[in-house]
């Protein structure tokens, strides 16, 4: 029987991310179930406060600080008052696993960032080198969680390939969410391509914007190519299973976008709440994966796995 904070955190998770949840109910490792839902839950908490509008930029940098100080004083065994019963999601999950060097705690700091550039770059344009810097603390944060919470932590060291699905996934997650994010005042078109196209972030359909929009596809498709081929030599199947199925689930997204001539359309893939029930991942799980027979070119792993790549912000 889950716990009254367990069971709040199933509910978040469930009502927010029918892939997250049935992920967790059928892939992630038994002991771990309760803690994947916490881990879930509270950040969907965290980025739905951002998100909603109720702070202005130093209330979000307060509401950040306090977090901040919850995780630190979770990892540091202190106890320090919860406000909201999600904060209590944090600390439980802190304490079941308080070693700073877990995969556990790598997935929190990354996550911590994301939320830390949300809050700040709202309302106004970003680099392409802090978009970079965004996707790469995204796409750690998920494949940390992922590396966690199913199969047990690997050893050795983590390769940049580990990475590279999920970088993908990123890139189409924001090409995805381009119109629903300019009305909420996010704008993920780097600046340096606004200024040498001479448009406006508003300016979706004109030319400039849709070169741009087909040369972040191609690039998510080599991260997906790439980050298949990682994918399929883990030694987890469950956790071969979730990634290549988060995969299709991005990848669907990319050929939609192709479909319409890089046109970025409102609702264009709505694949959120789509992805509901159980039955629906399960489909994306029977359509799992196809082993590639060629290994990638010395030219396609450089141009993916070079990090602060200048090609950034756009094709030339």
């Amino acid at each position: 029987m889950p716990t009254p904070n367990e069971a709040l955190a199933r509910s978040i998770t469930r009502s927010a991310n029918g892939h997250a949840y049935a992920t967790i109910r059928l892939l992630v490792d038994r002991r771990r179930v309760g803690d994947a839902f916490r881990a879930y839950g509270y950040f969907r908490w965290v980025d739905d406060r951002l998100d909603l509008g109720d702070f202005d930029g130093p209330q979000a940098g307060a509401f950040l600080a306090r977090q901040r100080a919850l995780i630190g004083a979770a990892y540091r065994g202190e106890t320090m008052a919860a406000a909201d019963p999600e904060e209590e999601l944090l600390q439980e999950l802190v304490g079941h696993d308080p070693r700073r060097e877990s995969g556990l705690a790598l997935y929190i700091g990354h996550m911590m960032d994301v939320m830390a550039f949300d809050a700040v770059r709202r309302g106004r344009l970003i680099s392409a080198e802090e978009l970079a810097s965004y996707t790469r603390s995204l796409a750690a944060a998920v494949m940390e969680a992922l590396h966690y919470f199913i199969g047990g932590e690997p050893k050795g060291s983590r390769s940049p390939a580990r990475y590279l699905a999920a970088s993908g996934a990123h890139i189409a997650h924001m090409l995805r969410d381009t119109h629903e994010d300019i009305a909420r005042g996010y704008f993920n078109i780097p600046l340096e391509v606004l200024r040498q196209g001479g448009i406006s972030p508003e300016q979706i359909d004109s030319p400039p914007y849709r070169d741009w929009v087909r040369w972040r596809v191609e690039r998510a498709s080599r991260c997906f190519r790439l980050g298949r081929a990682y994918l399929a030599q883990v030694h987890s199947l469950r956790l071969r299973i979730a990634g290549l199925a988060y995969c299709i689930r991005f990848e669907r997204c990319l050929e939609s976008i192709r479909r319409d001539a890089y046109y970025l359309r409102p609702g264009q893939v709505s694949d959120r709440h789509a992805a509901g029930s159980e039955a629906a991942f399960l489909a994306r799980v029977a359509a799992v994966w196809r082993p590639n027979q060629a290994a990638p070119s010395a030219a396609w792993r450089s141009s993916a796995l070079t990090p602060g790549d200048p090609a950034q912000a756009g094709p030339a």
